[in-house]
């Protein structure tokens, strides 16, 4: 079990959720003020994507982080930043051209991919590490790419949290750092109950973190109706965890959930389990951060 665990909020995501939730994170404002939010309910990490904010569809564009990331840092709240890496691998089948990315398909190269890494040098930032199917599409992150990915973030002096959503990627992963592309300690995400990748299991989630490297940190999570049982499972088995509206969005049945009613029910789960929530500054140390500003 780990006594001393750092709370991660991912605070908007890039799912479809506008519509289905009356407040979900939009605009860059919204976005830096649910950070906030999240980092006042006792997250030590918030996890940002952005949106384009006029449709709500997931997005990528850099003067949006770019402000989001601003307005956290010149909040005077202190919380790890971590901005995804994973848009950008969006591939759509389109059965009538199927040597054509169909609609809905958003592909970048690994420049596109960590732009607002490079330029913002966030503490955190994600590197989805390999392909997998993705509901009715599939999400493409090829070896070669990810190792460009993974170069470019090093040299930026960001460490990657390493989402993984099955064991292939945890292997691809340790090769990576075989290679020496990924600095020590490194921090892994398990990623449960996406279709189509690990369930969202107890043996999913064992037999993950069993093939980690022995010297990482890990957290983990599930998505919806299961995101409360698994920040207990997490800690269990010696994780982190990771709650937030990206994942799930409601706190109970019929009740929609906020960022941070979401950090406050799992600082509860980790109390009541007789382990305690970790600040900013103590995850900092945990995870061998140099803070950025």
């Amino acid at each position: 079990m780990n006594n001393e665990v750092i709370i991660s909020c991912a605070v908007t995501g890039a799912g479809d959720t506008v519509g289905k939730h009356p407040a979900i994170p939009v605009t860059p404002r919204q976005i830096a003020d649910a950070a906030i939010e999240a980092a006042h309910a006792g997250a030590a990490i918030a996890h940002l994507h952005v949106r384009n904010t006029e449709t709500g569809k997931a997005g990528r564009d850099l003067a949006n982080y770019r402000e989001a990331v601003k307005l956290i840092r010149e909040s005077g709240v202190d919380v790890v930043i971590n901005l995804t890496a994973g848009m950008g691998g969006d591939y759509a089948y389109d059965p009538k051209n199927p040597g054509i990315p169909g609609p809905g398909s958003d592909l970048a190269d690994a420049a596109e991919r960590v732009a607002h890494v490079e330029e913002l040098r966030p503490e955190i930032c994600t590197l989805d590490c390999g392909s997998l199917n993705f509901g009715n599409g599939a999400f493409l992150a090829t070896a070669d790419l990810l190792r460009d990915m993974a170069a470019r973030i090093q040299k930026a002096g960001v460490k990657p949290e390493i989402e993984a959503f099955e064991l292939g990627h945890i292997w691809l992963a340790k090769q990576l750092m075989a290679e020496g592309l990924i600095d020590n300690p490194p921090l892994f995400q398990l990623c449960l109950g996406i279709p189509w990748g690990a369930e969202a299991t107890t043996e999913a989630m064992l037999a993950m973190r069993n093939h980690l490297p022995p010297e990482c940190n890990w957290a983990g999570f599930a998505i919806g109706r299961n995101q409360m049982a698994f920040v207990a499972q997490a800690v269990l088995l010696g994780g982190n965890v990771r709650v937030g509206l990206e994942d799930n969005i409601w706190l109970d049945k019929g009740v929609h959930a906020t960022n941070g009613t979401l950090v406050t029910r799992a600082k509860e789960i980790i109390e009541r389990m007789g382990a305690r929530a970790l600040t900013p500054a103590e995850a900092r140390v945990k995870l061998g951060l140099t803070k950025q500003r």
